[in-house]
């Protein structure tokens, strides 16, 4: 029996902010060193020590901001050792993951020119666990002051004549459990005060971002919106889909049906989230003014064997494709609310877009699904109607079609859609209502193993290819949806 589906073309929304499909790069594992960056001596081919490899992967899929340096690190990250000769750098201890050497050859000027390279708006996150005010504001002067300071002398010193622009910065991470095991009404007070001295130099206008939630943690949105929510431009949420517990999350690859149906339920948990921490803001926000910044999302697996646990090295595998395309749905179908997301994380570390081995690079099925949902980046929603059907394994179901539409400027049409059930094809009828388009296009991503994934020896075992199984007469569009499967549409 078809799914009734129902298109409003004639109703289009919100912009969907390019920045729902940011990204997140952290000094952890090999995310920064071995992954975007390499050093300048390197026979690895570079740019001032950036592998160039990795820049050109990124570019493609128009990657619209970074957030850095953390994560937990974040909290003992402290920016004047990471500034000046790379021999004066002193050398710190990674206590979050590993407890290897951090020996900061990469800094500030390494990730401002970072996002130079990759065409995209730096997020820093600040200090606040470990670090003084006075320390956060002076970084903000550093970055941004365009006149004759000590601290605008010093980073002409050390290369950089002009600032940067700095778009965004978020005041602590995670400051309910590693950045500092805070009450909400304690931090409350602590982001109103140093947020205080988040500066806007010159001609730079910062988007202030207070840390949010974990889960389930509606208090603390509660908390922070009651008590600091004028002071804030965007307040963040953290969620990752884990299909066992913390102490056995399960393997990226070796799974069976019950853990992929495990997996496409607690990741469909991101929209119950985000519609009741966004009631909470819109209590106190009617207008909609402060941002849901879902700034860590993603996958978290038990690391690959053989590898260091605190790396949070792990494959990616067709199951993590449905994970990105469901996610990406439900931020652009939130995009009222939902301002930035930042997928967890980059390179090598937990659900990576791209993984690096000595001088090899291989793009990771998350990668080609950001690849095909660029379309949507500030293109206006168009609102779906679905009568779905159901996935059902064992004694529970689960919806098994997951969507998002939206119109861009030249008045194409894009339909994002992934079908969670691993066996069956999803036969969707739609409506397509306020538009006269005569042609559809597509792409499909899916595989015949549900654990399909790219390798160093095979990194083209699955990519996307051309979608054929969509037509269109007037304004009724049929598609046949393969079990397991992403596909991106275009009408026009």
């Amino acid at each position: 029996m078809a799914i009734k589906m129902v298109i409003n073309a004639d109703f289009p929304k919100e912009k969907i902010s390019k920045n729902i499909y940011g990204h997140f790069a952290e000094h952890l594992g090999r995310c920064i060193y071995g992954g975007f960056w390499v050093g300048k001596d390197s026979p690895i081919p570079n740019t001032d020590g950036i592998r160039i490899d990795v820049v050109e992967a990124l570019k493609k899929v128009d990657i619209p901001v970074l957030r850095w340096p953390g994560g937990c690190f974040a909290d003992e990250y402290h920016w004047r050792d990471g500034i000046g000769p790379y021999e004066d750098r002193p050398k710190t201890i990674n206590t979050h993951w590993g407890g290897v050497v951090e020996d900061n050859s990469f800094g500030t000027h390494e990730f401002f020119h970072l996002c130079e390279l990759l065409g995209a708006d730096p997020y820093i996150c600040g200090n606040v666990g470990s670090g003084t005010i006075q320390e956060m504001r002076e970084w903000i002067e550093y970055i941004t002051f365009d006149g004759p300071s000590s601290l605008a002398e010093l980073r002409k010193a050390n290369g950089r004549e002009k600032p940067w622009k700095l778009p965004y910065f978020g005041v602590g991470n995670e400051s309910w459990g590693c950045g500092g095991n805070m009450r909400p009404e304690y931090y409350a007070d602590l982001y109103r005060r140093y947020s205080t001295y988040v500066r806007n130099f010159s001609d730079n206008r910062i988007y202030k971002i207070a840390c949010g939630a974990s889960d389930f943690d509606f208090r603390w949105t509660e908390v922070l919106m009651r008590e600091a929510g004028r002071f804030m431009d965007g307040l963040s949420l953290h969620y990752y889909t884990v299909p066992g517990d913390w102490s056995n999350k399960g393997s990226a690859t070796e799974f069976d049906e019950r853990e992929w149906f495990v997996t496409m339920k607690k990741t469909l948990v991101m929209d119950d989230l985000i519609t009741r921490h966004s009631s909470i803001m819109d209590y106190y926000d009617p207008e909609k003014r402060v941002g849901l910044i879902v700034d860590e999302w993603g996958t978290w697996y038990d690391v690959e064997p053989g590898t260091n646990p605190g790396f949070l090295y792990q494959q990616n595998t067709l199951r993590d494709a449905l994970v990105a395309g469901i996610n990406l749905n439900i931020f652009n179908n939130h995009c009222d609310r939902v301002h930035m997301a930042n997928l967890a994380q980059t390179v090598n570390v937990l659900q990576a877009m791209i993984l690096t081995e000595g001088e090899r690079m291989v793009l990771t099925p998350t990668y080609h699904v950001f690849y095909m949902y660029k379309v949507h980046q500030n293109s206006r929603l168009l609102p779906v109607e679905i009568e779905n059907s159901q996935y059902s394994y064992k004694d529970d179901s689960i919806p098994q079609v997951s969507v998002s539409s939206s119109k861009d400027d030249q008045n194409r049409i894009h339909i994002s859609l992934c079908n969670l059930d691993p066996n069956s094809y999803a036969h969707i009828s739609c409506e397509l209502r306020g538009a006269d388009k005569s042609n559809v296009s597509g792409t499909i991503l899916t595989a015949d193993q549900m654990n399909v994934h790219n390798t160093f020896d095979e990194p083209d075992k699955i990519e996307p290819v051309e979608f054929h199984g969509a037509s269109i007469a007037g304004n009724s569009l049929d598609i046949k949806l393969p079990p397991k499967s992403v596909v991106v549409l275009t009408l026009e």
